[in-house]
């Protein structure tokens, strides 16, 4: 009778497992355009929710009027100067006119004129007529994005708002589903923790660097709309290794097209020296001193995370990659005889130096025992 009682449970569980499934992928596919605000909304409750606890467990402030704060703060200081940076990029965009049959002629006499120097031929007008319907495009990918990211900034802020309101419950929840022991649930929550804040302080930071040294260089090489194409490479950087040198050649090749041919040549330098140096080394130092990342987990993980997730994937690539390399190496440490493998990724010297307050429902449960046990 036990037995057929277990098998019973067992079924059953296993039955509320696959409902689960089910309706986790119909939810996950119907809502799949809106991925991006909730993957922003996490990514930015890790960064505030040590304000959230200061103010609450410090102020004592309500958690309601807490959240509602720093959503505030949130949308002040990031998404609007964000969104606004988005609306100059489209506006300026949107004043250009592209007049196919002068680019050409422009690309024709340059090409012409190597071809007499070198004695031989190039490209021919044929090849070279993809080119202005390429940029023809431009505006209309920008104009297709702006709903999609409008919406997508009211859904950071209505799921950021509810995950600092029930922060307890949420991390709860996650750590009691996680299905690993206690140990290894906390190297999980700090490793997730410390990649994420790496990321997304260390690209905003990476960002603002880059558009300051390309900035200098196209105002010093003559470019017209020198901080439009500043603020363009800043956004380029999110690509790793090559990111912003699809900004800096198209100029300097557009120098030299115009007949620029010091400023062009000048600039192409500079940017492969001075540009490309601050993008391809600064920031791989940058977040490795934050959270000690090995720079192939970052190229790979932005460069599998992008298809995946859009814009966050700068972010969550990285971390994908870096679970799927934990979770190897905690197999190895846990079931292989003599394996010397340590369950961490990216966080193995950094997790005990860095001390950021949270909520932790594995101590605070362990702590609880404690008293319980004193009490009696």
């Amino acid at each position: 009778m036990l037995e057929q009682s277990e098998k019973n449970n067992s079924k059953y569980r296993y039955i509320l497992i696959g409902f689960i499934l089910l309706l986790g992928l119909i939810i996950f596919k119907y809502t799949r355009p809106y991925m991006s605000g909730f993957l922003g909304a996490a990514t930015l409750y890790i960064i505030v929710i040590g304000q959230h606890r200061y103010l609450t467990q410090k102020l004592n402030i309500k958690k309601g009027l807490s959240a509602l704060l720093i959503v505030l703060e949130v949308l002040i200081f990031i998404l609007i100067p964000l969104t606004g940076i988005a609306f100059l990029v489209i506006d300026t965009f949107s004043g250009i006119t592209i007049n196919p049959e002068a680019i050409l002629g422009q690309i024709n006499d340059f090409i012409n004129s190597l071809e007499t120097r070198l004695g031989f031929n190039l490209f021919t007008p044929e090849n070279l007529s993809i080119l202005p319907r390429a940029g023809t495009n431009i505006l209309q990918i920008l104009g297709n994005s702006v709903y999609s990211f409008i919406i997508n900034v009211v859904v950071i802020l209505f799921v950021l708002y509810y995950m600092l309101y029930s922060n307890e419950d949420l991390e709860r929840a996650i750590t009691e589903i996680l299905p690993f022991k206690d140990e290894n649930k906390e190297i999980l929550i700090d490793e997730t923790r410390l990649i994420i804040q790496a990321n997304a302080i260390g690209i905003p930071l990476m960002a603002i660097l880059q558009g300051f040294f390309a900035y200098m260089g196209y105002l010093f090489f003559g470019v017209n709309s020198a901080l439009l194409y500043a603020i363009l490479t800043a956004f380029a950087t999110i690509l790793p290794l090559v990111g912003t040198m699809i900004i800096w050649v198209p100029l300097g090749i557009g120098l030299l097209i115009g007949g620029d041919l010091v400023n062009g040549i000048g600039l192409l330098i500079y940017g492969l020296f001075i540009i490309g140096g601050v993008d391809n080394v600064a920031r791989f130092l940058l977040q490795k001193k934050l959270a000690d990342i090995h720079p192939l987990i970052t190229v790979f993980g932005v460069l599998i995370g992008i298809p995946i997730f859009g814009f966050w994937g700068v972010i969550f690539g990285p971390l994908l990659l870096s679970l799927f390399i934990l979770f190897f190496n905690m197999y190895r440490h846990e079931y292989v005889q003599g394996s010397k493998a340590e369950p961490r990724v990216t966080t193995r010297f950094k997790a005990k130096q860095v001390k950021i307050p949270r909520y932790n429902p594995i101590k605070s449960k362990k702590k609880k025992k404690k008293n319980d046990l004193e009490s009696e």
